[in-house]
């Protein structure tokens, strides 16, 4: 299969094409580049995991092209979405609902339950409402960083899927939160660019879920390590740890750099450094690209640990996973 990269409004046509006759398009969102298939098309579906090389008990976010879709998918869905999507959808917020039955069992991971989104881009969303909602992941290699450009689509996945959809660089950087309301309260799965402090704008209460003790995932990234670079990872706690791991590192033979934001760059003389930029949103909508180009250039990345509030949690809840919990 030949990959073509066409810049989103040139490719759209055969992109609806394509959905439409049981094949995969990547396309670009807000958050992260998806890989996409009409999502009652079971054995479309199927190509996904086969392409990305993903396990079949991690399931898949079905994108809308508005949010009120989410009534084709799903069945019981409380006042709290609507109330949640009026302020938040489009964006970077999934919402898990009770499925309705014509959900295929290879979306859901064989559950319950799906997970519902509505894409800011709105070519994407004209695609979806012209061909079907789309059940896509991340368009990477199961496993590897998250893509933020069609190139990166393109190094992970070509001759796997015939079409990527060029949308330029995503601007949050992040996979989307991720937000349960078929539990007892409602409970952050995964966290992302809309926080739980911004949630609770909306609603009265909201929990998180930390435990790794899962049987049935109700949303990607919950039961695998994600995000990660080809080469040794780790997290630095603090400027000197970084600094001690790096020199540590370099008398071992080994080629480290640091990544981090600009204030850290300062303070790690001249040791080499891929700098994220100085704010917050800035480490999101960097990180990806960050260690895809670290990871073909050096062997050994230390990732600068930063404050776990608001964003910050996010973004360490990807640094973490990226590194497998490894920390010095």
């Amino acid at each position: 299969m030949k990959t073509e990269i066409v810049p989103q409004k040139k490719g759209f046509a055969k992109a609806v094409e394509l959905i439409n006759s049981g094949e995969l398009v990547a396309f670009s969102t807000e958050t992260v580049y998806g890989l996409g298939a009409d999502f009652s098309n079971s054995k479309a579906v199927a190509k996904i995991f086969e392409a990305k090389g993903r396990p079949q008990d991690n399931p898949l976010i079905v994108h809308l092209a508005k949010a009120e879709d989410a009534e084709l998918v799903a069945i019981d869905i409380p006042l709290e979405y609507y109330a949640l999507a009026k302020k938040f959808m489009p964006g970077p917020l999934t919402i898990v609902l009770k499925k309705r039955s014509n959900v295929p069992d290879v979306v859901t991971a064989g559950g319950s339950t799906v997970a519902v989104r509505v894409p800011k881009n709105k070519t994407v969303r004209n695609l979806i409402a012209l061909s079907h909602p789309l059940a896509a992941p991340s368009a990477n290699r199961s496993k590897h960083i998250s893509p933020t450009t069609a190139e990166h689509v393109a190094l992970d996945l070509d001759g796997s899927v015939s079409l990527i959809l060029d949308g330029g660089e995503c601007k949050v950087g992040i996979e989307s939160t991720v937000l349960d309301l078929t539990s007892k309260n409602p409970t952050i799965l995964r966290p992302g660019a809309v926080t739980a402090d911004m949630l609770l704008t909306v609603l009265s209460s909201v929990s998180e879920k930390h435990s790794t003790k899962i049987k049935v995932a109700k949303s990607p990234g919950m039961k695998y390590e994600h995000y990660s670079p080809i080469c040794e990872t780790v997290m630095g706690m603090t400027i000197n740890s970084s600094r001690d791991a790096y020199d540590k590192a370099q008398s071992e033979g080994k080629k480290p750099v640091y990544v981090c934001l600009h204030n850290a760059k300062i303070k790690f003389g001249h040791r080499d450094t891929v700098v994220l930029g100085k704010t917050i949103k800035d480490y999101a909508r960097n990180f990806y690209g960050a260690l895809r180009y670290a990871e073909t250039i050096y062997d050994y990345i230390i990732i600068e640990a930063l404050d776990e509030s608001g964003l910050g949690n996010s973004v360490m809840n990807r640094a973490t996973k990226s590194a497998g919990g490894k920390f010095v």
